[in-house]
């Protein structure tokens, strides 16, 4: 029910007298109004309303509030904040719209309010019919703001290693992490009603904050950040429409922050049964545990012999190979015997791969320019010489990630190589 007055608009029970900021002349006739307490950190979700009052022109008070809400009190609502309004532990009425606004109980509308605007007005509609309160006109009510701007800066971290299957590497990981999110109140009702412990909705009662240590209810969502990051790096590695790799978490918080309140929300209900949401993550500090770290190593090297550029690393890697093998009379066969090969073997690859490289555009024409007396068979050769370099390639990594056994691996080497 709307009332319209000269510069004023009643909205079931309060009077809409201005929006925006206080001033001009709202700021001349308010002497004493409500505000939000002084002094309330960035990171806080809750905290009360008190009297700003000039004490007829004596000095400014607001250091105290006398149990509003009486009838004609003035409170005004900042931007980024929700005014609720409780008796007696029930929430009476909530205002999501900034501006300055005059009570009125003695509308019958008073006993239960809304006053919204825009996205969050639809998001916590059916919160309001679920917890409005038929308070009674003329009695004395709390008033409290919500914090609905991202609160920043709330930490989080493991002691010991967390572990989660990684599709990209198609292996288990493991790392030790911390770092910060941040998140945002976007039901104030669902909020107050099931998560804010009692003590902070008194008359006088602390700053309910978040990054307060001694807060029990942000430990309690740090616990639960905490035991959801193995579930939220799965579902950031594992999600087959953006192939993430882990490497990208770091660098990707708007991305990892959607994986991370997925899981909370997913263990512990934050949106639909706190109305929280975690919408940003920053991963300060990321440190793999050894088996990771050396599965990491390999696909960087998998990555960098992949491709054209991979063909010209490893004939430049055993050209200089077979040159310090040549140099070194004594010891050319044993150490230059790449992952088991000799270094005929390894030459034949080498010739080979240099062969197809440089003849890609007439198979028949060699190194020299001279025509290839048999080309099906020297490309034969060449494949064969590839496909036992690729094998004895995939061999030691497994030999390397304990997969097999050294016996298994000279086994296998042998018959690959005909020795």
């Amino acid at each position: 029910m709307i009332h319209s007055r000269e510069g004023e608009v009643s909205i079931m029970g309060f009077m809409k007298a201005f929006s925006g900021a206080l001033g001009g002349a709202f700021a001349d006739q308010w002497k004493d109004f409500y505000i939000p307490k002084p002094g309330v950190p960035g990171t806080a979700g809750i905290f009360e309303a008190v009297l700003k009052s000039e004490n007829n022109n004596r000095g400014e008070n607001d250091e105290g509030s006398e149990n509003i809400i009486t009838n004609g009190s003035k409170i005004v609502v900042p931007e980024g904040c929700a005014l609720v309004t409780l008796q007696d532990g029930a929430i009476t009425g909530l205002v999501t719209e900034p501006g300055g606004y005059i009570f009125d109980t003695n509308d019958p509308n008073a006993k239960t309010l809304f006053v919204g605007n825009g996205v969050l007005s639809s998001t916590i509609g059916q919160s309001w019919e679920r917890f409005k309160y038929g308070g009674q006109p003329g009695s004395q009510q709390l008033a409290f703001y919500v914090n609905l701007k991202e609160i920043p800066n709330n930490r989080f971290g493991t002691q010991s290693t967390v572990y989660w299957d990684d599709a990209y590497l198609n292996a288990q990981v493991g790392a030790i992490t911390r770092g910060t999110y941040t998140l945002k109140i976007v039901d104030p009702l669902l909020f107050i009603k099931n998560f804010v412990p009692a003590k902070y909705l008194q008359p006088g009662g602390p700053i309910f904050d978040f990054a307060d240590m001694d807060n029990d209810a942000g430990v309690q969502l740090f616990n639960e950040v905490v035991s959801s990051l193995t579930p939220a790096f799965s579902n950031y590695t594992n999600d087959a429409s953006k192939e993430n790799r882990m490497a990208n978490i770091q660098a990707d918080q708007i991305g990892f922050a959607r994986s991370l309140s997925k899981a909370v929300e997913n263990g512990y209900h934050w949106k639909s049964d706190r109305g929280l949401e975690i919408v940003k993550v920053a991963i300060q500090a990321i440190e793999y545990d050894e088996d990771s770290k050396a599965l990491l190593s390999d696909v960087k090297k998998a990555d960098a012999l992949s491709g054209s550029r991979g063909n010209a690393f490893m004939q430049q890697s055993m050209a200089r190979g077979l040159e310090a093998a040549g140099s070194n009379p004594g010891g050319g066969a044993s150490e230059m015997a790449f992952m088991g090969m000799g270094v005929n073997a390894t030459s034949g690859i080498v010739s080979g791969m240099s062969q197809q490289s440089t003849n890609q555009a007439n198979p028949y024409i060699n190194v020299a320019g001279t025509a290839n007396q048999e080309p099906a068979s020297q490309q034969q050769d060449i494949k064969n010489n590839h496909d036992a370099f690729t094998q004895l390639t995939e061999l030691k990594k497994m030999l390397d990630a304990k997969l097999i056994t050294q016996a298994d691996y000279d086994a296998a080497k042998a018959k690959i190589l005909g020795i």
